[in-house]
């Protein structure tokens, strides 16, 4: 009880000390000279090193983005990978500027976590996995009745889980692990018949597997992921350009301005493509987030519009070749809106 006890003390403690804080993240970072991003230990398609230990993914373009925005420099950005576990710690502590890391927006993690979502940049699920050689014949999650689940502790996934089989009347095994990298091993050993995590993740697992071909995702989804950047309460400033980097990435796609074509928009006499891109005269949007006003054009000149950075990470263009889908934008039927930037 004591530990308990001692824990819910720690958390509201970090909680309150991130509700307390003052508008002062923008000025910190601008001081240092980077954007601290904390990001995972490794997911494909959203934040993994590659083979000369640079991170590439999503999230972590997302992160570029921002400094972009902040410095006219993508690059101004240093990488904290964190364990499901550790990631929430990090940004309450000011260890972290930004939590980019496939995190679920949910209402404890917004009110008594003390944190704040700034947008979902990928509508997401929770998927299973399994190795169909192993498990012939299975083709729904609700034939899993009494199997060994692998999953990570410390994440609305093992919850999710817990729900699904109660409310189905099943029984498993959770083999529950702490680290991203345990869970793979231990799926991939055959220590356990079934992976469940979001099903972005799953696909991007799936490749890591040393017989990727043996295993198939299963077609239901049984909860909502939505996935986003995430701040400290207590600095509006902040919260405020990290969101509308966000918003800018996906107006920019839906008004057709792309890496390809930004020296030509910067012409424009488009009032909508003039704001989003500060050649409007007389504006002082960017002024108002503490940046420059080509504060946009500097994160499309860098990064590109949402739909660029989605179809080089996880999209078309990438290994993993996951559909738009909901995460299309809302003129062509996804959820994806960006709100005005007037």
């Amino acid at each position: 009880m004591k530990t308990v006890l001692k824990a819910l003390l720690g958390s509201a403690v970090l909680a309150m000390a991130a509700g307390s804080a003052s508008a002062a993240t923008l000025d910190d970072v601008k001081a240092k000279g980077h954007v601290q991003c904390g990001v995972s230990t490794g997911l494909a398609g959203f934040s993994a090193p590659d083979d000369k230990g640079e991170y590439t993914g999503l999230d972590v373009d997302f992160c570029r983005a921002i400094a972009a925005a902040v410095f006219d420099d993508p690059k101004a950005v240093q990488f904290s990978p964190l364990s499901a576990k550790e990631r929430f710690t990090a940004l309450q502590s000011g260890e972290v500027d930004v939590l980019s890391r496939n995190t679920t927006w949910t209402i404890s993690r917004d009110t008594a976590l003390g944190l704040n979502f700034a947008g979902v940049t990928y509508y997401d699920g929770q998927g299973f996995m399994i190795n169909s050689k192993k498990l012939q014949g299975i083709s729904s999650a609700l034939q899993l009745s009494g199997a060994a689940v692998c999953v990570q502790s410390g994440t609305t996934t093992e919850l999710n889980l817990a729900d699904y089989f109660k409310a189905n009347n099943m029984e498993y095994n959770p083999v529950v692990f702490e680290k991203l990298e345990e869970v793979n091993t231990a799926y991939d050993q055959g220590r356990c018949d079934v992976y469940t995590t979001d099903q972005s993740g799953l696909y991007a697992i799936r490749l890591t597997l040393s017989s990727p071909d043996d295993h198939i995702v299963l077609p239901e989804i049984i909860s909502k992921e939505p996935l986003g950047p995430v701040v400290r309460h207590g600095d509006d400033q902040w919260l405020d350009v990290v969101k509308w980097v966000y918003y800018a990435q996906l107006n920019a796609e839906e008004l057709g301005v792309s890496q390809a074509n930004l020296e030509e928009s910067m012409k424009s006499e488009n009032p909508e493509i003039k704001r989003l891109l500060g050649t409007e005269d007389g504006g002082k949007l960017g002024a108002d987030l503490g940046l420059t006003n080509d504060w946009a054009a500097r994160v499309i000149k860098h990064v590109g519009n949402y739909g660029e950075m989605f179809e080089r990470n996880v999209g078309a263009d990438s290994p993993l070749k996951i559909s738009r889908g909901i995460n299309a934008l809302w003129t062509k039927g996804g959820l994806q809106y960006g709100m005005p930037i007037r």
